[in-house]
């Protein structure tokens, strides 16, 4: 009887409860410092930020956890978290790791292939899956997160640096900072105001996918965005935009700065708002396959340098329209030089000073310069 009651007591103090194919253990830890989790085994992590001084970590497994073996290492830095499956079982990669910290934490995360979750985190994150979803919520500090197959979900943080993925989407809502996404395979998504800093003030918002559609919001600090297969729309954006695309359409539909645009084979259309005495304002619109429409405000200085190329074998009629004053030129001999015969349409001329450089190519469409409020 004896025996049976120091044992419980050595489990208690110990802080470990085993049950049901479940782990728990409990250590003191100062905020801010370091908690590293290496799974090894394959399996998800989830970690939430709390008031108090301790981690909190819990293991649940739909196997035998004792097919598992873990490593507590306690450290002035912090704690290490260490977990491999010792067993043949085939649960192995199903355990799931579930944390509480201080909400002032540095994070480096790595798993061989299951979901990361964190919230409520303040500090230095790092984190690699080898073939799970990341999602983020409620962050403040830096980031460098990587999946080798899953979505990414940013959320209601602020956070500088950047996420990656192989092979999934990528969405950011309401995130503030300096964070770039980046996929190699999936769409793109910024919804909320994106980029402010109550510290610095704007940021730019950077995209890049190698194939997938790019949709953003709200991007007051500029937008640098570019996909190799798909399609770019941003709503709204201040300072300047530059996007690239190599087989999609480019949508701007409230640009209060300068544009840098061009697509490989689609329309590119733009508006450009606010005043136009105010800030940088050149445009750079470029296609090899399609329409370019540009509506600038009422007011603007520019100066016109527009380019329509059609070949021989195009159907239909290609012209340059615009609501501003613009000396057209067309060439009469058809030219062998650059591949199929080609003719070209030339546009210039200057609106009040011609202080900013209106820039247009693009081959078997039309370029329209509408009057903006």
């Amino acid at each position: 009887m004896k025996t049976i009651y120091l044992l419980g007591l050595f489990l208690f103090f110990a802080g470990i409860v085993m049950a049901d194919n479940d782990l728990e253990r409990t250590f003191k830890l100062a905020s801010g410092k370091e908690i590293r989790v290496d799974l090894n085994s394959g399996g998800s992590i989830e970690v939430r930020g709390w008031e108090k001084n301790e981690v909190s970590v819990k293991a649940r497994s739909g196997g035998d956890i004792d097919d598992y073996r873990f490593d507590f290492d306690e450290r002035s830095s912090g704690i290490a978290i260490d977990v491999d499956h010792s067993g043949y079982g085939r649960h192995h990669g199903d355990i799931r790791l579930i944390l509480q910290v201080p909400r002032e934490s540095d994070l480096e995360l790595e798993t061989m292939g299951g979901e990361i979750v964190i919230d409520n985190i303040e500090g230095n994150i790092e984190g690699e899956t080898m073939g799970g979803e990341i999602e983020l919520s409620n962050l403040k500090g830096t980031i460098e997160m990587t999946t080798m197959g899953g979505d990414i979900l940013v959320a209601k943080s602020h956070l500088d640096g950047e996420v990656k993925t192989m092979g999934g989407e990528i969405e950011f809502r309401d995130v503030t900072g300096n964070l770039n996404g980046s996929t190699m395979g999936g769409n793109v998504k910024y919804t909320g105001k994106q980029g402010k800093s109550p510290a610095t003030g704007n940021k730019e918002t950077r995209i890049s996918t190698m194939g997938g559609d790019i949709k953003v919001d709200d991007a007051p600090g500029g937008a640098n965005v570019s996909t190799m297969g798909g399609d770019i729309h941003i709503r709204r954006a201040g300072k300047y935009v530059k996007a690239k695309t190599m087989g999609g359409e480019i949508e701007l539909d409230a640009v209060d700065g300068g544009v840098k645009a061009s697509t490989m084979g689609g329309d590119v259309t733009v508006v450009m708002v606010g005043d136009p005495n105010a800030g940088e304002r050149d445009v750079d619109l470029s296609s090899m396959g399609g329409d370019i429409t540009l509506t600038v405000p009422a007011g603007l200085s520019m100066s016109f340098d527009l380019k329509l190329t059609y070949t021989k074998r195009s159907s239909g009629e290609h012209k340059i329209i615009s609501d501003f004053p613009v000396k057209i030129d067309e060439t009469d001999e058809w030219d062998y030089g650059n591949g199929s015969p080609r003719k070209y349409i030339y546009g210039t001329g200057k609106v009040a000073g011609g202080k900013f450089k209106i820039k247009i190519e693009t081959i078997n469409g039309n370029i329209i310069i509408r009057k903006g409020k």
